[in-house]
Order: C-alpha cells, then structure tokens, then sequence
C-alpha cells in the first residue's frame, strides 16, 4: 500500500476538493473553502480520528483517509508557488499606478490595525501559556505572524456580492479594489520581513544579526528590480523574433519562477512564495502575459490548488482536535471578531481620513473582511517557518472560513444605505470582475 498509496491519496483529494467544491458553491462560498474542509474532514482532525484502528479483513481503515505524505507535502509546496506566481501575473503595475492615494491610505489602515490587533491578543494568549506555541521561535514573532495572517484580504466573495447587487462600478466597489491590489504587495511585504526575521526559513535567519537580514531584504527587492528589468528587455526582443513559439514562452516563464523562488530562500533569506510572487509581476509586464496566465491554468487551477488548499486542512492535528479545550475555541471565536473589527476599522479609517463619507467608509470596510486563499498561503509558510504551533492552525481556518461566510450576510444590508456613488467608467474594475482564478480548480 506504501509504494502505490500516494495514487489513492491524489484520487481521493481531487474528487473530494470537487464534491465538496461544488457543495459550497450552491451556498455562495468560494470552492477553495470546499478543497479546505476536504482536507479537514477526510484528514486525522475528522476521519482519521474516528477510523484509525478500526481492522476490517485484516486492514487499518485509517489508512484510507487522507494524510499527510512527502509526496502530499511537495506536490503543496509547487501548488503554492505557482499560485503565487499566477497571483503575481494578475497583478497590474499599470493598475496599480492608477489606484490613487486613497486606495493606498485604506491599504494601508487595512494591514496596520489588524496586524496590532490580532498580534497583540496572540501574545497575550501565548504569554499566559493557555496555547502551546512552537518551539523554533520567540512568542512575539509567533504573535506578530499571525497578525500578518489577519492582514490578508480575499474580495473574491465581495466581488461575486456587489456583481449581484449591481454596486460593483460604483466608488465603494473601486477602492475596495484598489485596495486590494496593494493589500497584496503590503501583505507579501509582511510576509518577507516576519519569515526573515523570526522564522527557521531562509537558512537560520534566526540566528542572524538584525542589520544583516534587513540589507538581505533589500537586497532581494535589489535583485528583483534588476532582473525584472533584464528580463523585460529579454523578453520584448525575444516576442519581436519569435512570434511562433508560443509555447515556449509559457516553459521559460516557469523556469524563472523556480529559478526566482529558489533565489528567494538561498541567496536572500526571503519566503519561496515571495520570489514567485514577484517573478509573475515581472512577466506580467511582457507581451506574452495573457497567454502564459491561460497555460497555467489547467495544471495550477485543476491539480495543484486542489492539493495545497486540502494540505492545508491535513495540517490539523486529529489528537489536538480531538482534545480541544475550552481555552482554543474561545481564541478561535475571538481571533475572528477581531479579525472583523480590525479590518473594518482600518480601512474605514483609511476610507475616512481620504474623505469619503460615512455610509462608504462601512462599505469599504466590510467589503474588505472576507480572508481566503492569501491567508491560508501565509499561515502554510508560518508552519513551515516554525511561526505557527499546530494548535494554532484550527483557528486560523475557522477565520477564514467564518469571514467568508459573514461578508456576503452582512454586505447586502450595508449596501442598501442611501446614497449614490456610481462610477461611470472604471478601467480597474472591468479588469478584476472576474480576477478570481483560485476557484477554478473545482468548477465544473
């Protein structure tokens, strides 16, 4: 079974990712929620507490429920880079440019009071001991990455909402989209600096001396400023020869994501995800940014998100679940009221401070609650960095998933406050009514 049982894990993810993908859509959620709860209900938390050691002619029935493998574990570790780096190809600079202060402000407002927030309520937790942390690093670094994991914005839901109201062109829906796009940039930022300094990644940037890791972190913008440009330069003069070989454009935009990545964590002490991240912001630049975006599609949207979204859910200790005590799920049900408040006070105070008025300060504030797949990314590198103990992975997903479910209930009444804010054309918003490709793996 051990040669050959990594087929039946594969078989299983995906046609579970699917079944339960298509189940929460009929309820509006996003299908990455389904590939999550997948992992979380067929994995040791739910499944494989109930059936491990149960013998049936002679078979541990445990061994049928999904967990965690080497295989599991590096077919992830790709599936999150190439998210990242498709996250980065739909990232446009252009764009980004046109987003204006205000988006910036309440980007801004939207990562700084969650990140205090959630960071200081961890740490409380973590210093009166009632949540084991990890061993690899300080329990200020551990608090302060969860704080980033707050940070993280997912407006898939909200989009998919305000389309139905018909509210998405107006000037709520536009800066809630501005915001977003540099929500991303702050929250890979974030990212880079927590795992720089206080995690096991990066080849013990633990135990290197502050100044050190800080001139790496520069360095590696450094790096990706000149190679991005060289391979700009590259790629205008390769598109002007060879207009034919379009499929070759797709094989070299993979290599210098994983050539990138690697550079990332080896040379620079910065997260993999983080050197995807921007290797796709670098060829989304090019000429050939479209068609690479729609090869990357099948393989990164149909296997490998399906894989790393359930992955995610494998990571949840059955023996923790099954001895959760009443200190773990009143950190779960307060970390995601904070999660709420902080993200709607943010940016509603960033919304507040750019003038807008009060009725669009709640609606931008709310719009940007929902987390998702940038959350889930994050906390998975925590884990890997020794930020993140196992007991804190049940309620980060409980975040995620209750933020998903909350911003559709509590955006349509928001929405239905007077007040008119129509925008009349939005170049921004017409590119990212349909940005949302980290549910495509599960549609049918």
């Amino acid at each position: 079974m051990e040669e050959y049982g990594y087929l039946w894990q594969l078989a299983l993810i995906l046609a579970s990712t699917k079944l339960f993908g298509l189940v929460t859509k009929r309820f509006k959620m996003p299908q990455v929620v389904g590939a999550l709860l997948a992992g979380l209900i067929l994995g040791p938390a739910i499944l494989g507490n109930l059936l491990n050691g149960v013998m049936v002619g002679g078979h541990d029935l445990g061994a049928l429920t999904l967990y965690q493998t080497p295989f599991i574990d590096h077919m992830a570790e790709i599936g999150v880079i190439v998210l990242m780096f498709c996250a980065g190809l739909e990232t446009d600079i252009n764009e980004l440019k046109k987003c204006g202060l205000a988006s910036f402000v309440i980007a801004v407002l939207g990562v700084i009071v969650p990140l205090i927030g959630g960071g200081l309520f961890t740490y409380w937790f973590l210093e009166a001991g009632w949540i084991e942390p990890a061993k690899a690093s300080s329990l200020f670094m551990q608090a302060v990455f969860v704080g980033v994991i707050l940070t993280a914005t997912s407006v898939s839901i909200t989009v998919e909402t305000l389309q139905e109201m018909g509210k998405l062109k107006t000037a709520s829906g536009n800066a809630i989209l501005g915001a977003a796009i540099i929500d991303d940039i702050l929250g890979i930022i974030a990212l880079t600096i927590v795992i720089s300094l206080g995690g096991k990644s990066g080849k013990g940037a633990e135990t290197t001396p502050l100044g050190i890791v800080l001139l790496k972190i520069v360095l590696f913008f450094v790096f990706v400023a000149v190679f991005g440009f060289i391979i700009y330069k590259l790629y205008k003069k390769w598109c002007e020869h060879d207009g034919k070989g379009m499929h070759r454009h797709a094989i070299m935009a993979f290599v210098i994501c994983l050539l990138m990545s690697f550079a990332a964590e080896y040379f620079f002490g910065v997260a993999d995800i983080t050197g995807a991240f921007f290797a796709g912001v670098i060829i989304s630049m090019t000429q050939k940014d479209q068609f690479i975006a729609s090869k990357f599609d099948v393989v990164a949207y149909m296997l490998l998100s399906p894989i790393f979204f359930a992955s995610i859910g494998l990571k949840v200790d059955g023996k923790a679940v099954a001895s959760m005590g009443i200190l773990i799920v009143v950190y779960a049900i307060v970390l995601t009221i904070i999660a709420i408040i902080t993200k709607i006070m943010g940016c509603g105070l960033g919304a507040k401070v750019c003038g807008y008025k009060n009725y669009q300060c709640l609606r931008i504030g709310v719009g940007m609650v929902s987390r998702g797949e940038v959350a889930l990314i994050v906390a998975n590198k925590g884990i890997e960095a020794g930020l993140m103990s196992s007991e804190l992975v049940a309620p980060v997903i409980i975040v995620v998933i209750a933020t998903t479910i909350i911003t559709p209930i509590v955006l349509k009444p928001v929405f239905l406050k007077t007040g008119q804010d129509v925008v009349t054309e939005s170049k921004l918003v017409e590119n990212i009514e349909n940005r949302d490709k980290y549910n495509r793996p599960i549609e049918g």
